[in-house]
């Protein structure tokens, strides 16, 4: 089964930088796509980034290109997030979907996702 556990978030001013992990155990996850994901107060929740573990194939939303930089080592997923602005406060999932057996996977959406974190909250102060 597979276990995912967030960490990093916090309490960071506009301009600032946090970088987000996600632990993840129970296989190997080389066969997996990866996806952040965060939703805001009483907002939808809203894809982030994404990245197919055995390619190192990158996906993000618009609204955080060239701020936020997804990348894995070992059974870790990162997200480094720069330029931090208040809209950017939300708390943040960690996701992932088992890609073998030619499973499909469209990493914006969050219901192709197999597995979730329990969130980590992140707090960007103007």
């Amino acid at each position: 089964q597979v276990q995912l556990v967030e960490s990093g978030g916090g309490l960071v001013q506009a301009g600032g930088s946090l970088r987000l992990s996600c632990a993840a155990s129970g296989r190997t996850f080389s066969s997996y796509g990866m996806g952040w994901f965060r939703r805001a107060p009483g907002k939808a929740r809203d894809f982030v980034a994404a990245i197919r573990w055995s390619s190192g194939t990158t996906y993000y939303a618009d609204s955080v290109k060239g701020r936020f930089t997804i990348s894995r080592d070992k059974n870790t997923v990162y997200l480094e997030m720069n330029s931090l602005k208040p809209e950017d406060t939300a708390v943040y999932y960690c996701a992932a979907r088992d890609l073998s057996g030619g499973n499909s996977w469209y990493p914006g959406v969050d219901y192709t996702y197999d597995a979730w974190g329990q969130g980590t909250q992140v707090t960007v102060s103007s």
